[in-house]
Protein backbone atom coordinates (compact mmCIF):
# COMPACT_ATOMS: atom_id res chain seq x y z
CA UNK A 1 0.00 0.00 0.00
CA UNK A 2 3.34 2.48 0.66
CA UNK A 3 4.17 1.80 -2.78
CA UNK A 4 1.01 2.70 -4.22
CA UNK A 5 1.15 5.87 -2.22
CA UNK A 6 4.16 6.81 -3.54
CA UNK A 7 3.73 5.94 -6.80
CA UNK A 8 0.73 7.98 -7.17
CA UNK A 9 2.43 10.99 -5.82
CA UNK A 10 5.44 10.56 -7.79
CA UNK A 11 2.58 9.87 -11.30
CA UNK A 12 0.89 13.08 -9.94
CA UNK A 13 4.91 15.34 -9.59
CA UNK A 14 5.76 14.26 -13.39
CA UNK A 15 2.17 15.29 -14.74
CA UNK A 16 1.95 18.88 -13.01
CA UNK A 17 5.89 19.84 -13.40
CA UNK A 18 5.80 20.05 -16.66
CA UNK A 19 2.46 22.08 -16.77
CA UNK A 20 3.71 24.39 -14.24
CA UNK A 21 7.37 24.97 -16.15
CA UNK A 22 5.82 25.35 -19.25
CA UNK A 23 2.95 28.17 -18.09
CA UNK A 24 6.23 30.41 -16.79
CA UNK A 25 7.22 30.64 -20.17
CA UNK A 26 4.21 32.61 -21.48
CA UNK A 27 5.48 35.26 -23.81
CA UNK A 28 3.66 38.92 -23.37
CA UNK A 29 2.35 40.95 -26.19
CA UNK A 30 3.96 44.01 -26.21
CA UNK A 31 1.12 45.89 -28.83
CA UNK A 32 -0.76 47.70 -26.40
CA UNK A 33 2.53 48.87 -24.17
CA UNK A 34 3.26 52.46 -25.38
CA UNK A 35 7.36 52.73 -26.52
CA UNK A 36 10.23 53.11 -23.65
CA UNK A 37 11.42 56.55 -25.56
CA UNK A 38 8.73 58.50 -24.21
CA UNK A 39 9.22 57.49 -21.06
CA UNK A 40 11.86 59.33 -18.95
CA UNK A 41 12.35 59.23 -15.02
CA UNK A 42 14.86 61.70 -13.82
CA UNK A 43 15.11 60.24 -10.46
CA UNK A 44 18.17 59.27 -9.31
CA UNK A 45 19.09 57.38 -6.36
CA UNK A 46 20.98 60.29 -5.03
CA UNK A 47 17.70 61.84 -5.05
CA UNK A 48 18.69 65.00 -7.29
CA UNK A 49 15.79 65.67 -10.36
CA UNK A 50 16.56 66.68 -13.85
CA UNK A 51 13.32 67.79 -14.78
CA UNK A 52 14.72 69.62 -18.15
CA UNK A 53 13.81 67.28 -20.86
CA UNK A 54 10.76 66.43 -18.69
CA UNK A 55 6.93 66.86 -19.47
CA UNK A 56 4.67 69.59 -17.03
CA UNK A 57 1.36 69.68 -16.42
CA UNK A 58 -0.31 73.17 -16.31
CA UNK A 59 -3.84 73.44 -14.97
CA UNK A 60 -5.21 76.55 -15.69
CA UNK A 61 -7.22 76.30 -12.11
CA UNK A 62 -7.08 73.22 -9.86
CA UNK A 63 -10.37 74.19 -7.98
CA UNK A 64 -13.92 74.75 -8.96
CA UNK A 65 -16.83 75.57 -6.76
CA UNK A 66 -19.92 73.76 -8.30
CA UNK A 67 -22.17 76.66 -5.95
CA UNK A 68 -25.46 75.59 -4.84
CA UNK A 69 -26.74 71.75 -6.32
CA UNK A 70 -29.72 70.45 -5.70
CA UNK A 71 -29.82 67.07 -4.51
CA UNK A 72 -29.78 64.34 -7.51
CA UNK A 73 -28.34 66.65 -9.84
CA UNK A 74 -25.38 65.38 -11.95
CA UNK A 75 -22.63 68.52 -12.30
CA UNK A 76 -19.22 68.22 -14.39
CA UNK A 77 -16.63 70.52 -14.85
CA UNK A 78 -13.00 70.75 -17.13
CA UNK A 79 -9.97 71.14 -15.51
CA UNK A 80 -7.63 72.29 -18.57
CA UNK A 81 -4.55 71.57 -18.42
CA UNK A 82 -1.15 72.19 -20.82
CA UNK A 83 2.23 70.42 -21.29
CA UNK A 84 4.63 73.05 -20.94
CA UNK A 85 7.02 70.32 -20.50
CA UNK A 86 9.72 69.02 -23.64
CA UNK A 87 8.28 65.74 -24.03
CA UNK A 88 5.21 63.51 -24.31
CA UNK A 89 2.76 63.82 -21.02
CA UNK A 90 1.01 60.24 -19.90
CA UNK A 91 -1.27 60.30 -17.58
CA UNK A 92 -1.16 57.04 -16.33
CA UNK A 93 -4.37 57.18 -13.80
CA UNK A 94 -6.66 59.17 -12.14
CA UNK A 95 -8.03 58.89 -8.99
CA UNK A 96 -10.95 60.62 -6.49
CA UNK A 97 -11.74 60.78 -3.36
CA UNK A 98 -15.22 59.15 -3.60
CA UNK A 99 -16.95 57.01 -5.83
CA UNK A 100 -20.00 59.52 -6.51
CA UNK A 101 -16.76 61.72 -8.72
CA UNK A 102 -15.99 60.17 -12.25
CA UNK A 103 -13.39 61.37 -13.98
CA UNK A 104 -12.44 61.09 -17.76
CA UNK A 105 -8.94 61.38 -19.10
CA UNK A 106 -6.99 61.36 -22.02
CA UNK A 107 -5.44 58.06 -22.83
CA UNK A 108 -3.35 59.32 -25.60
CA UNK A 109 -0.02 61.17 -25.20
CA UNK A 110 -0.76 64.67 -24.90
CA UNK A 111 2.74 66.04 -27.12
CA UNK A 112 4.13 69.74 -25.84
CA UNK A 113 2.01 72.77 -26.11
CA UNK A 114 -1.04 70.64 -26.14
CA UNK A 115 -3.66 71.68 -24.13
CA UNK A 116 -6.59 69.01 -22.90
CA UNK A 117 -8.91 68.51 -20.26
CA UNK A 118 -9.83 66.10 -17.19
CA UNK A 119 -13.31 65.81 -16.71
CA UNK A 120 -14.51 65.41 -13.57
CA UNK A 121 -18.47 64.73 -13.08
CA UNK A 122 -20.02 64.77 -9.41
CA UNK A 123 -23.39 63.00 -9.01
CA UNK A 124 -24.99 64.66 -5.62
CA UNK A 125 -27.42 61.73 -5.14
CA UNK A 126 -27.70 60.55 -1.56
CA UNK A 127 -25.28 63.57 -0.57
CA UNK A 128 -26.21 66.63 1.35
CA UNK A 129 -24.34 69.49 2.84
CA UNK A 130 -20.86 70.39 1.77
CA UNK A 131 -19.03 68.14 -0.24
CA UNK A 132 -15.26 68.59 -0.91
CA UNK A 133 -13.92 66.02 -3.14
CA UNK A 134 -10.18 65.61 -4.59
CA UNK A 135 -9.10 64.27 -7.75
CA UNK A 136 -5.51 62.86 -7.84
CA UNK A 137 -3.50 62.61 -11.32
CA UNK A 138 -1.18 60.04 -11.70
CA UNK A 139 1.76 60.85 -14.76
CA UNK A 140 5.05 60.45 -16.06
CA UNK A 141 5.50 64.87 -15.17
CA UNK A 142 7.57 66.40 -12.74
CA UNK A 143 5.25 66.19 -10.14
CA UNK A 144 4.34 62.83 -10.99
CA UNK A 145 0.80 63.35 -9.18
CA UNK A 146 -0.96 66.89 -8.54
CA UNK A 147 -4.15 67.30 -7.35
CA UNK A 148 -7.69 69.10 -8.16
CA UNK A 149 -10.27 69.93 -6.19
CA UNK A 150 -14.27 70.48 -6.32
CA UNK A 151 -16.69 71.81 -3.92
CA UNK A 152 -20.65 71.91 -3.68
CA UNK A 153 -23.16 72.51 -1.43
CA UNK A 154 -25.74 70.08 -1.64
CA UNK A 155 -29.19 71.28 -0.96
CA UNK A 156 -32.68 69.47 -0.69
CA UNK A 157 -35.28 70.15 -3.52
CA UNK A 158 -37.43 72.00 -0.92
CA UNK A 159 -34.84 74.30 0.20
CA UNK A 160 -33.81 75.36 -3.71
CA UNK A 161 -36.88 77.80 -3.24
Amino acid sequence: MKTTVIQRVFTLFLIAFPLIFLSCQQKSTDKDLLPSDIVKNPNSADGLVDAGDMPVMKFETDFHDFGRVIQGEKVSFGFRFTNTGKSDLIISGVSTSCGCTVPDFPKAPVKPGESHKIDVKFDSEGRRGFQNKTITISSNAQPATQVVRIKAEVILPEESN
